[in-house]
């Protein structure tokens, strides 16, 4: 007998615990092309949303900037005045009122370093008696004494030194500008006398000649004649010219400044630092600059600088609320890409859910099976959602915030954490939906009240944009034009998802009478949809609709910017190309005949005006003066209706066939209201006198820019018969591809040079250019074409997932058709027979809604913020661009189609023969 071994006492046995093996980590190495997948789908998704607000917010800051640059180098400043004031004042006391000034700033706005211009200017020029001295039409030179502290870092001496102080009884010491010396024969040492007046006799020293180092430097903006001497015309009955220039004087000539001036002014200038402005902060520098210019800040100024005449003056308040009103005129038009691109992107994460459903839709069923809780089930398919998604969201988010520098973060942070939350709760809804009990079926006819209530949103949204306009008008992104076309598209999505399984099968049974069997078969599929449904998913169809919709009507309002643009630059130079003589003067002959034969010149036209004339009536009572416009009317009606204003028929201005008939003239509205009677003296600047008849009327002509002037056309024939100096023409027009510079160079090698300074050369090319050169506009256009490439792409995501969602159930009956006969090629046939009819029929349906979208909305759209200059409120539909996009989507469709096909179709047959078909 064998004895057991010593040992503790029996006990029950510990049950043995299976190790758990983490959820998370298990099904990302099962599916890790999927995981990798929706982990880029959420990058790219949430790269562009973080993107688009700080891309704005750069976009609306440059071009506020621009905006105020180009309104002058000095409009950008705050201008602070006091005086005029008696002797005794001193350079320390302005000084001292600048440090003040200064102080007060940086609470909403800044500064430019170093760019402050203080000092202080006489009220009035003296007149020199100097004989020496040049007089244009015997008015002698007129000088203003001033006093800038910033002036020697600014100016180069080219003689002699800067002034001092004057001993009483002397001339006091100035510096003036070499250019002025050299238009007035001054030098060095030459003593300026200024005519007695009230403030006794004067005299002024030159002791030094300066130039300035850039006289393009804003610091010379608004400072007179402190740079060259100024042609100046003295009001009278008969105006004359005269020279007239101000000479800076020492820190120790400011009493002498007020005794010549007969008083004087000082002044503060301080430009506003527009490069550290922004648009988002632009109401609270606005109200800051405000109670800086006239509130509670500029009066504690006057306090602080003990100065109680001090006056603070700006025009930053009004250009910022312009520059706000254009900003704002232009946000609906610029959100409609980047709204039309969110919808697409939704629809996408919508139809990778229900992909992901549908791939693991029986895993869930039997984890619910075998005891798993809903919310546990939940709980981890939204932790297996964060890895995937948050990494990818976060290094999005880092990188635009990178790439897009701007000071304002919060909305690039707020669409960022939208789309990561979207992304990733797309998938555990769509599982929710899967694991909730399956109820009765009513679902048809609430299919059907959504869809209606879609429609009657789409119409309520389109009748009230047609009705009111954009509105609210000047106060941003209207939610109303926004939301319409999105609208109409998904409307639209709707209808043809109710109309293509009638028309699929419809064709189906048309083709089943034929002999093959390949497009019966795929269009029978096409009309039925994938999965057992009883017609094809909308999402897909919505998200083609809404890439094509948006692309058209943003194509189609980008087109119709240029073109109103070239238009309006044609209005304003009066053809595609203008020379105009100075006033009094005429263009060369050799120069007009040159112009007219260039290469690209349609047509070219020499037009004579008289703007010093004068019309009589019958009764001999005088009208104001008037603008004759005397061309050849042929040539001139082509010009007006290739311009568009001012059309007329040359019919009305053929002459008579008397000598002494009245000449046949167009009357501008104005006064063609007054013309009563059938005969008119007209009397011309040179004093030649003619009969005039009105035969028509018109409002604005090319000649003359703008409308309202008075003017007669006359025709050039009876004209010249009667006024020889007609035959000299001040403008020539042409018609045609004129290139700016091309025009500009032949005008330097035919005439002088000169002539050619005084003569005004424009083109509609150049004018074009100028219009369309504001970085709003600039910005509008790459955001509209970036969001037109982000919806493609989208969109043909949202076809490959579609796609993808049928592979199971199409390889599968492929793979049984495959065993009765089917060839590769025509299984792949098949494919392409099922596919292509939704996409090319949600190509070209996008391109009908955007036309519908150009038409209902078009009358509300006012592109005059977009274009540079006042327009027509209307929209137009233009089929170019309309039908471009819908090509290139269709194109595009149609690519993914027969790439998806080609790649995958075969493979898929192939692995479901091997595998054997459970279903």
């Amino acid at each position: 007998m064998t004895t057991p071994p010593p040992g503790p006492p029996p006990g029950p046995v510990p049950p043995r615990r299976t190790p758990r093996t983490p959820w998370v980590r298990t099904r990302l190495r099962a599916t890790p092309t999927a995981s990798l997948l929706a982990a880029a789908l959420a990058f790219v998704a949430v790269l562009l949303a973080a993107g688009l607000p700080r891309a704005l917010d750069r976009g609306a800051d440059r071009a506020l900037r621009d905006y105020l640059s180009d309104k002058g180098p000095t409009a950008a400043s705050l201008y602070a005045t006091a005086g005029p004031r008696p002797a005794g004042r001193s350079a320390g006391e302005l000084d001292s009122v600048l440090d003040v000034l200064r102080a007060r700033t940086g609470d909403g706005f800044g500064l430019v370093p170093g760019a402050e211009v203080h000092g202080s200017l006489g009220l009035k020029t003296r007149s020199l008696t100097n004989p020496e001295l040049p007089q244009p039409e015997a008015v002698p030179v007129a000088l203003g004494l001033g006093y800038l502290k910033q002036a020697p870092e600014h100016t180069r001496l080219a003689a002699g030194r800067w002034p001092d102080g004057a001993a009483p009884g002397k001339p006091v010491e100035v510096a003036l500008s070499q250019r002025a010396a050299e238009t007035l024969n001054v030098r060095v040492g030459t003593v300026l006398n200024a005519a007695p007046s009230v403030t006794g006799a004067a005299s002024a020293e030159v002791v030094g000649l300066y130039e300035a180092a850039d006289e393009a430097d804003p610091y010379w903006g608004d400072l007179p004649c402190l740079t060259r001497a100024c042609l100046r015309v003295y009001p009278s009955s008969l105006p004359k010219n005269y020279w007239q220039t101000f000479a800076l004087v020492g820190a120790g000539g400011l009493e002498r400044l007020v005794q010549w001036g007969g008083g004087a002014t000082d002044f503060w200038r301080l430009p506003v630092d527009t490069g550290s402005l922004h648009v988002h902060e632009l109401p609270e520098t606005r109200r800051q600059v405000a109670a800086y210019v006239s509130g509670p800040t500029a009066t504690q100024l006057t306090r602080d600088a003990n100065r109680g005449d001090l006056r603070i003056s700006s025009r930053l308040p009004a250009l910022f609320e312009e520059a706000e009103a254009r900003r704002q005129a232009a946000a609906p038009l610029t959100a409609i890409g980047p709204a039309g691109v969110a919808g697409v992107a939704l629809v996408v994460f919508c139809l990778a859910a229900a992909l992901t459903g549908d791939r693991r839709e029986t895993e869930l069923t039997l984890l619910l099976a075998r005891g798993g809780s809903r919310p546990g089930i939940l709980r981890r398919l939204l932790g297996e959602s964060a890895v995937t998604v948050l990494p990818g969201a976060v290094l999005a988010t880092a990188l635009a915030v990178s790439l897009l520098p701007t000071p304002r973060s919060a909305p690039a942070l707020l669409a960022a954490s939208a789309t990561a939350l979207f992304a990733l709760l797309a998938f555990p809804v769509r599982a929710l939906v899967l694991l909730s009990p399956r109820r009765g079926r009513p679902a048809a006819r609430r299919r059907l009240v959504g869809e209606l209530l879609v429609l009657a949103a789409t119409a309520a949204a389109v009748y009230e944009v047609r009705s009111r306009g954009i509105a609210p008008a000047g106060q941003g992104v209207d939610p109303l034009l926004i939301a319409a076309p999105l609208l109409l598209a998904l409307s639209g999505g709707l209808l043809l998802a109710r109309v293509q399984p009638p028309l699929m099968g419809a064709l189906a049974r048309s083709a089943g009478r034929g002999s093959g069997v390949i497009g019966f078969l795929g269009l029978a599929r096409a009309a039925r949809g994938a999965g057992g449904r009883g017609r094809p998913s909308v999402l897909p169809l919505v998200a083609l609709l809404l890439a094509v919709t948006t692309a058209g009507f943003g194509a189609n309002v980008l087109t119709a910017v240029d073109g109103s643009r070239a238009q309006a630059a044609r209005q304003s130079v009066g053809g595609d190309a203008r020379i105009a003589a100075a006033a009094g003067d005429s263009l060369p002959p050799a120069l007009t005949e040159a112009a007219t034969a260039r290469s690209g010149v349609r047509t070219g036209l020499s037009v004579w005006t008289d703007s010093e004339a004068f019309l009589f009536g019958a009764g001999g009572q005088g009208s104001p003066r008037i603008t004759v416009v005397v061309a050849d009317p042929v040539a001139y009606a082509e010009l007006a209706r290739a311009v568009g204003r001012g059309q007329f028929d040359p019919g009305l201005l053929a002459g008579g066939p008397e000598a002494d008939a009245p000449v046949p003239a167009l009357f501008s509205k104005d006064l063609a209201a007054k013309a009563t009677e059938d005969g008119y003296r007209l009397r011309l600047g040179g004093g030649e006198e003619l009969r005039a008849r009105p035969v028509g009327e018109f409002d604005g002509t090319p000649a003359l820019p703008g409308a309202g002037a008075a003017t007669i056309v006359l025709p050039a024939g009876p004209v010249l018969a009667h006024v020889p100096r007609a035959t000299k023409p001040d403008l020539w027009f042409g018609l045609g591809p004129v290139a700016d510079a091309r025009l500009r160079a032949l005008v330097r090698e035919t005439v002088p040079a000169a002539v050619a300074e005084r003569l005004l050369i424009q083109t509609s090319e150049a004018t074009a250019a100028e219009l369309g050169r504001d970085p709003l506009q600039a910005s509008a256009g790459r955001i509209f074409w970036g969001s037109v490439a982000a919806a493609a792409v989208f969109a043909l995501l949202a076809l490959l997932i579609t796609l993808a969602r049928a592979a199971p159930e199409r390889a599968a009956s492929l793979a049984r058709l495959r065993t009765m006969g089917l060839r590769p090629r025509q299984g792949i046939a098949l494919i392409l027979a099922e596919a292509l009819p939704q996409a090319v029929a949600a190509a070209c349906g996008g391109g009908l809604l955007a036309a519908a979208a150009v038409a209902l909305l078009g009358p509300a759209v006012d592109l005059s913020s977009l274009v540079g200059t006042p327009v027509p409120t209307g929209l137009r539909v233009l089929p170019r661009p309309l039908t471009t996009q819908t090509l290139a989507l269709a194109a595009l469709a149609v690519l993914a189609v027969l790439a998806e096909a080609a790649v995958s179709g075969r493979r898929q047959i192939t692995t479901e023969l091997r595998a054997g078909d459970s279903r």
